[in-house]
Parts: C-alpha cells; structure tokens; sequence
C-alpha cells in the first residue's frame, strides 16, 4: 500500500470514528446531561428565588434521567421559542419542558414516548363562559411558539390572540381585565392561577380544544439518547417512581391536584 492510499485508509477510519459518537457519548464523557426546562411554569419548573434553583415535575425527570446515566444533571430555563432552537445550537442536551409531541416538531427533533398527557383548556373570569362558543370573539392570551397558539388559530380563527413570553405576563395581562381568558395546558392554568393574588374570582371552565402528549425532545437523529431516555422513562413507570412524581406535584394535597389517567408505555 502506497503513502497515499495508507492516508486515506487512515483518515477514513478517524472520519469512521468521529461519526459514530453521538451525543449520548458526550455526555457521558462530559460527566453532565444539559436539560432545557421551563422556570415560570408550576408545577412543571419554577425557580425558588431565594435560592435560584429551579424544581418541578419537568426537572424530576431530567434528575431521574441523568441518575441512570450516571451523570449529573444541569438545568437552563428556556421559553417556548427556545426550546427547538436551543437544541439546535447544541445549548442542551435535552428539552423537558411541557413540549407537546406533533408532526411538524417530529420534523426537527427526535421525541421520547409521552410522559405527560394533558387537555387545553382556559382560565376566565368566573361565570362569564359555559361553552366554547362563549369564546369565539374573545381576546385571548397565550404563550408565543407554542402549541396552544397554533390550536387556538385553528379551532378559533375569530378570537383575538395576543401572544406573551410567558405565562406569568398573560395572567397580569388578564388580572388587570387587558385579556378574557388565557388559554394552555391545564395543569399549567392550575398552578398559575392558584399564584394570583385575586384566584378566587377566576376559573377553569370545562371546555378542551385538544389533547396534548408531552414528550422529551433531543436533537433530530440522536436515536441512542432517545433510547435510554425512553428505556428510563418507562422503567420508572414500572417501577412506580413516575406515578409518585405525579403525586408529588399533582396529587390531592397540592395547589394543581389532578388524576393520574395516563401510562407511560412504548406503544
């Protein structure tokens, strides 16, 4: 063999090499598993301001996932908008953050199996709607990039939608009487609203607009960290330590208590 194909022979195998580590290698190697969770969102993430650590439903998964990693873990707060594009940018190795699965994401991120499911609903002044159609024309107040803007548009082309960065400024928005509702996931609504100073005089109405499953996103093409996500995830649902997380944050003593009418399986 000449220098030249010796070379190349060699080069190949560094190339061969390079391509087969994948994030799941890196992390380990690094010692740490970077997670993207929300840190205004109770009881999914919320930041302790006394102690600036950021603790939730959403951040019990990214410790349990990293545990069985053997790896610590490391939280960053992210907004809606930022989820996808901070995995893009290699910020995170992971998004745990109330991110419902759809199509046109399964386009840019690889997803876990649902760990949380969950309906769209809206919190209103009390008594003022009984029905969807008490909506229709109203102003509602929702979070940018998400989901629940794009179902509010479909299923209610004539309402006002107005978009914010995060809850926290759509519920100041509707306590000051700028908004008629604001419109999310329901766990979501629930732990926001138990926040306001005036709760009492608001309510979550039955009335859903969609079905949401939350999965846990990594980068498109990052199959082997989705596996041992996955392989975590539904471990712990066998093993009981997801349903006592669920507990933990939406069992019947808690400022959002809801039943636990979800499994986490492979199907």
């Amino acid at each position: 063999m000449n220098l030249k194909l010796l070379l190349s022979a060699v080069l190949g195998l560094s190339l061969l090499g390079t391509a087969v580590a994948d994030d799941l290698d890196e992390i380990k190697k690094r010692g740490t598993l970077v997670v993207g969770v929300k840190d205004s969102t109770p009881p999914f993430g919320v930041r302790n301001t006394k102690t600036n650590t950021i603790s939730g439903y959403d951040v019990d998964f990214a410790l349990a996932i990293a545990k069985k990693m053997g790896v610590k873990v490391v939280v960053k707060a992210v907004e809606s908008a930022q989820r996808i594009p901070s995995l893009q940018n290699k910020e995170v190795d992971l998004i745990i953050a109330t991110m419902t699965k759809n199509a046109e994401r399964e386009k840019q991120v690889d997803f876990s199996h649902g760990y949380f499911i969950t309906g769209q609903k809206f919190v209103v002044r009390k008594g003022k709607v009984n029905a969807i159609e008490d909506l229709m024309n109203a102003t509602i107040g929702t979070v940018t990039g998400s989901t629940s803007e794009k179902q509010l548009r479909r299923e209610m082309p004539t309402a006002n939608v107005v978009l914010f960065a995060d809850y926290d400024e759509a519920f100041a928005a509707l306590g000051k009487g700028q908004l008629d509702a604001v419109s999310t996931d329901e766990p979501i609504l629930a732990g926001l609203l138990n926040k306001m100073p005036n709760k009492r005089d608001f309510e979550i109405p039955n009335v859903t607009i969609s079905l949401e499953v939350y999965g846990i996103a990594a980068r498109k093409g990052e199959k082997r960290l989705i596996e041992e996500v996955n392989k975590t995830i539904v471990g712990m649902e066998q093993s009981g330590e997801a349903a006592k997380i669920f507990d933990h944050w939406f069992g019947p003593n808690t400022n959002a208590p809801l039943t636990r009418l979800f499994k986490i399986n492979a199907k």
